[in-house]
């Protein structure tokens, strides 16, 4: 019998990936036609002669729109037809290809396109946007520069790429730089001068979202000893562990065994001493609802991605489910492997349960949620956003609205160990009807 032949993801594009991306293309509208022109008869001639007008030749179509340096072209300037490229698209695992080629698993990809809050455009415009603004920070990014400095370097290029506009797209949560053993949640506050140093383990976090589908991705940067490069290979390693085994009816327990199985195989050696690299192990992925970087949506939690192997009552047997994002990220500690918070808030976000009006006593509160509400809703913020919206003299009231438990605070996480380092490494993935889209991965990692 020959063999049946089985589609490939390229043969199943869908209705978004049929088009083409097209271009803006200029044209100049000044140039001359060339035209004859009837010519006055010579002295003595009966025949009336011809003569060619000069004429300047007209210009051609300019080529595709590029990205500037740095980057600030917006991409509906560059993506024309609104059609942007489409995360790495990878099969199931143990899938026997029946999603792959199931008609009504396509269908379904179909139907999602019509839906303007499910259309896959939006969080690959978003995945788009982060591959080019970190692309440029991986370059740029160098130590003597202030965190300020390198903060402002991805967001400005964030909120130009994705067109920032209200809650249609912008930044989806503050730029994370935490810096050797503080894992998470640091982001420079108005006034820092913290420079980054040679020497330092940089986790870079940042988030993009449009129509309130957020990409989330991270990578680490080692500006210190080529020794740490092992262990950012380890956490590396551990994620796209995390992505290979995450699916349709997987386990949330099943695949922190087996972030956790790879990330321990390693061991960092640095001066002679051998580190084991430990999965911090109260840190986690987390899938992503619209709006909601941890998915939660009003009473209903979000789910967490543990990064470790859970036992007895604290396994997790919770599915992943056809449709849903998640952010899949690991981190790895040459420490405790634990955090704690420590350190000078950055961090913030509306409570879920923050009432629609505020009833105490302190006026400035009342006003500051007033525009917390209207300028970030349900998005995670920091202090220096609150100041680039216009706000001015706003901690009092931003204690008091923490103390009330309106606001959440959000202190920078660290791994208190003498000497500990760690890294971090992060996706944002698509559990679509026929495929898993890793929506952020690009050539870099």
């Amino acid at each position: 019998m020959a063999p049946v032949a089985v589609p490939t993801l390229e043969d199943l594009s869908i209705t978004e990936k049929e088009k083409k991306p097209e271009v803006v293309e200029n044209e100049d509208e000044d140039g001359d036609e060339e035209d004859d022109v009837e010519g006055d008869e010579a002295p003595g001639s009966g025949d009336a002669k011809k003569k060619k007008k000069k004429k300047k030749s007209k210009k051609k179509k300019s080529g595709t729109v590029t990205q500037s340096d740095p980057p600030r072209v917006g991409l509906s300037k560059i993506f024309k037809n609104g059609i942007y490229p489409p995360g790495q698209e990878v099969e199931y695992k143990n899938d026997t290809t029946s999603r792959i080629t199931s008609e009504e698993m396509r269908e379904k990809e179909r139907l999602a396109q019509d839906d303007p809050s499910t259309r896959y455009s939006n969080i690959r415009k978003a995945g788009e946007v982060h591959r080019q603004v970190r692309s440029y920070a991986q370059k740029n990014i160098k130590p003597g520069m202030k965190m300020t400095e390198i903060a402002e370097m991805i967001e400005n290029g964030t909120r130009s790429l994705v067109e920032e506009n209200g809650f249609e797209s912008g930044i989806g949560f503050p730029t994370g730089l935490s810096v050797n053993e503080v894992a998470a949640h640091y982001t420079p506050n108005p006034g820092d001068n913290k420079v980054l140093q040679n020497g330092d383990v940089m986790k870079v976090d940042f988030g993009v979202h449009v129509n309130g589908r957020i990409v989330d991705s991270a990578f680490t940067m080692n500006f210190g000893d080529p020794a740490w490069d092992k262990l950012l290979e380890a956490v590396k390693d551990a994620t796209n562990t995390g992505i290979s085994e995450a699916g349709i009816d997987v386990r949330l327990c099943d695949v922190g065994e087996s972030i956790q199985e790879v990330m321990e195989s390693y061991e960092v050696e640095v001066n002679g001493k051998m580190y084991p690299v430990k999965s911090i192990s109260n840190l986690n992925g987390h899938s992503i609802a619209p709006y909601s970087i941890h998915g939660g949506v009003g009473d209903k939690p979000g789910k967490s991605v543990p990064i470790v192997k859970q036992h007895g009552k604290d396994r997790d047997e919770t599915k992943m489910e056809e449709g849903e994002y998640f952010a899949i990220e690991t981190f790895g500690s040459t420490g405790r492997g634990r955090v704690i918070e420590e350190g000078a808030c950055s961090h913030y976000a509306l409570s879920q349960h923050a009432p629609d009006k505020y009833t105490g006593h302190h006026q400035s509160a009342k006003t500051l949620l007033a525009s917390m509400k209207r300028n970030f809703g349900s998005l995670p913020f920091c202090r220096r956003y609150l100041e680039h919206v216009g706000e001015k003299n706003y901690l009092l009231a931003l204690n008091t609205l923490v103390k009330e438990n309106i606001v959440m605070d959000y202190p920078p996480l660290v791994d208190p160990q003498q000497g500990a380092m760690t890294a971090q490494f992060e996706h944002t993935i698509l559990l679509r009807p026929t495929c898993k889209e890793v929506v952020s991965r690009g050539d870099d990692y």
